[in-house]
């Protein structure tokens, strides 16, 4: 089956970043993550020179992780031709965040996408051949697996939102061994808000992922009070589930863009194009407000601060970036300055 080869950076690329090969994490549970996502679409974004800038701006906000996103392509929902375009990052990039982001004292989470070139759910991939498509997918997952081992990436997920796939338990089985055969740290799949609850293989992963796109309001509203009220059926869903599979649930990805409505459709970025920064920072603080001290909860991982290259403009005006806008500074209240507020959460949570 045609499949090109991954990016490849030699062994004394690694060696001159550290004088040891760093060992990877064991595995297991990683409570109390506060973490950004930092993804690229370009093949060079991150060697982008403001990527040292923002791993510091991240840090500096409370954060102890952040989350990045390599990203391969399909043609379609049936091929399983899986592909680096020149929206991939190259491996040198990806581990050169790693080391940056271990020197600004935050850890890492490798988790790499597969979408669809016309930017159709990865949710609808299905694949036609499913033999031929995990042996793709399992060789991309193998490979960002060797590259967390020898970076000393933290966390490692073997997938996202590919909902169309998880019913296959002895596909996704073989997927999730590859992984551990190569990284010997935490590793977590994260699904879809929709979909956790269709995975066949949670009992093989390390810690439960979601994508926490529940829309919580039929109309748009910068009323935390009701949108941490919107949080209380779910919550208590995600506090029985994991329950039953005796693992933390971390919120692999939540965010919402800096425009009206955005509440309405987190998953969208396209809901409407009428800027408001304060309904964001509003979806943001109910977040926080109704998970904060769960002992089920592992923490989120806000989806995003900023993307390499940066936007600019009206576009970046609209997105789902909190850097510089009013959602950056709810998370610095809760994150750099948590000690009471969050020990209010925390005692709030014990008593529901």
């Amino acid at each position: 089956m045609p499949f090109p080869r991954p990016f490849r950076i030699g062994r004394d690329f690694f060696r001159s970043l550290s004088p040891h090969r760093p060992q990877p994490p064991v595995t297991g549970s990683l409570p109390g993550q506060r973490g950004f996502a930092l993804p690229t679409w370009e093949s060079d974004g991150y060697e982008d020179p403001h990527a040292p800038a923002y791993l510091r701006q991240i840090a500096s906000v409370g954060a102890n992780w952040v989350q990045l996103n390599p990203t391969w392509y399909q043609s379609d929902q049936a091929t399983d031709i899986i592909r680096t375009t020149v929206e991939t990052p190259g491996d040198s990039g990806v581990a050169r965040m790693i080391y940056l982001a271990h020197r600004q004292g935050l850890k890492v989470l490798l988790k790499p996408h597969v979408d669809l070139e016309d930017d159709t759910d990865r949710a609808t991939i299905r694949p036609a051949s499913p033999d031929d498509w995990f042996r793709a997918y399992g060789d991309i997952v193998a490979h960002y697996a060797r590259l967390a081992a020898w970076c000393g990436a933290d966390a490692f997920a073997v997938g996202t939102e590919l909902a169309g796939t998880v019913g296959d338990r002895r596909r996704w089985l073989g997927v999730v061994d590859r992984a551990r055969t190569a990284y010997a740290g935490p590793l977590l799949y994260a699904a879809n808000y929709d979909e956790y609850e269709d995975v066949r293989f949670w009992d093989a992963v390390d810690v439960i992922g979601i994508d926490a796109y529940w829309p919580l309001s039929d109309t748009p509203t910068t009323d935390v009070r009701r949108l941490t009220q919107a949080w209380a059926p779910v919550c208590d869903q995600l506090a029985r589930f994991a329950a039953r599979a005796g693992k933390d649930v971390l919120f692999t990805e939540a965010g919402y863009t800096s425009v009206r409505g955005g509440v309405t459709a987190p998953y969208s970025w396209t809901v409407s194009r009428t800027p408001d920064a304060a309904e964001q920072a509003a979806g943001y603080e109910a977040l926080l407000r109704a998970f904060t001290g769960r002992p089920w909860w592992a923490g989120v991982h806000w989806w995003l601060w900023e993307q390499l290259p940066a936007e600019t403009g009206r576009t970046r005006s609209l997105d789902y970036c909190a850097h510089g806008k009013d959602a950056e500074d709810v998370v610095a209240r809760w994150w750099a300055s948590p000690g009471p507020r969050e020990g209010t959460a925390r005692r709030e949570a014990r008593q529901t």
